[in-house]
């Protein structure tokens, strides 16, 4: 399954379920399949996703063939940053 989060200022963010899951989880969205980050709620999963990248990089990649959560997280980070700045929600499963 796929996860494709919109935004009307950005490109949509297609995402393999996996990877998807493990983001929100992180960002504190864990198990939704469709949601909503408002522009007042970006900022923390924004704040979420850099501490865990800072904690990996800290303790080192387990799996050397894993991709780092540092290049799966980026696009997203990306997106998240452009809605902060323009003051958009992102949206996903709708």
């Amino acid at each position: 399954m796929l996860y494709k989060f919109k935004s009307k200022v950005t490109g949509d963010l297609i995402m393999l379920e996996v990877d998807a899951k493990r983001l929100l989880k992180i960002m504190g969205r864990e198990d939704q399949a469709k949601g909503i980050f408002t522009p007042p709620q970006i900022q923390a999963a924004m704040d979420a996703l850099e501490h865990a990248v800072q904690i990996e990089e800290q303790e080192g990649v387990q799996e050397p063939k894993m991709v780092s959560l540092r290049t799966r997280s980026l696009p997203m980070l990306k997106m998240l940053k452009t809605c902060l700045d323009k003051s958009a929600d992102i949206v996903w499963g709708v």
